[in-house]
């Protein structure tokens, strides 16, 4: 069992503070730890090893829920641009990674993908602290 099973699972239990939202497709979590504001995944409902394994309306509603996600950071961040990232390198089963990268960001930072940043540094989430950011999202995601 994956850590993306894990967290499903969790989700659907109702135990999971990092949820934002359920969607057609599956679940909408802040990222852990924040590496940048509104940094976010979306696991799919039931898990299925990866895109390539999900046909037709399935892996369209998953692609079209990834972009919803990605709308409803754009619109409550304000970030400059999305990164999205489908990666099943660590972890073998199908999730989307949507990252936030900002102007404000350092220059040489900017330009690398999120991975090369310091995450022993980053924010981890905190229930307390991100909740305005959680309900922003989900209220975004309607």
């Amino acid at each position: 069992m994956t850590a993306i099973h894990r967290l499903v699972e969790q989700a659907r239990r109702g135990e999971l503070a990092r949820v934002v939202a359920r969607v057609s497709s599956g679940w909408v979590i802040l990222g852990d730890p924040q590496i940048l504001p509104g940094y976010c995944l979306l696991l799919p409902d039931p898990v299925v090893p990866d895109l390539n394994a999900l046909a037709g309306d399935a892996r369209r509603q998953f692609l079209d829920d990834m972009a919803r996600v990605g709308d409803a950071v754009l619109a409550v961040t304000g970030a400059e641009r999305l990164n999205y990232e489908m990666l099943g390198n660590v972890e073998p089963a199908l999730h989307a990674h949507v990252i936030p990268r900002y102007a404000s960001e350092p220059p040489e930072r900017r330009r690398q993908p999120v991975w090369l940043h310091d995450w022993a540094v980053a924010r981890p989430f905190d229930q307390e602290a991100d909740r305005h950011l959680r309900n922003a999202l989900r209220s975004h995601l309607g």
